[in-house]
């Protein structure tokens, strides 16, 4: 038995098999790229490049703070089923307060990013144990900005799989 629901307003596909549970948003996802302009843009392959530093740039060009505020909300409101984007977004969310279009090109990588993977979500198997455990990155990936000590984070959580489109070479 196969059953589908979707809740218009938070914009979900709930997909419920005797295997498990499907959670996805890429409705929301499509929604997001038409509302900054970016359906027809090229897609990459990560959230941000492996060697982004990203800082507070002073010296860089302002950008509208009510727009980049609102991307970074709606990115947000994704990483509920999208962890793969959470680092990125949180990232740039800490510039909200005086972004910059660098800022504001980080963002929209993020943008490009889940162009190509907008029918990833979760799945959550019906009969698997809850034993997955997470380790959080102990230099915190070098972020220069970030003064607090090194330490490891270990959640407990309920195993969880990303499913999607396999990607292309």
């Amino acid at each position: 038995m196969t059953s589908s629901f979707i809740n218009k307003s938070l914009i979900y596909l709930i997909l419920i098999t005797k295997d498990g549970i499907f959670l996805c948003q890429s409705k929301y996802c499509k929604e997001i790229l038409k509302k900054f302009e970016m359906e027809s843009c090229k897609e990459a392959s990560t959230p941000m490049p492996s060697s982004c530093y990203m800082d507070v740039d002073a010296a860089g060009k302002n950008v509208d703070q009510k727009k980049y505020r609102g991307l970074i909300g709606s990115l947000l409101y994704l990483t509920a089923s999208r962890s793969d984007i959470m680092f990125a977004v949180c990232l740039c969310a800490r510039y909200q307060a005086n972004p910059k279009e660098s800022h504001f090109k980080a963002a929209k990588r993020i943008l490009k990013y889940l162009k190509g993977t907008s029918s990833v979500g979760l799945w959550y198997p019906s009969h698997s144990p809850i034993h997955l455990i997470g380790y959080s990155d102990s230099d915190f990936a070098g972020c220069g900005l970030c003064e607090a000590g090194k330490r490891v984070e270990i959640s407990n959580l309920p195993r969880v799989f990303f499913s999607g489109p396999a990607r292309r070479a």
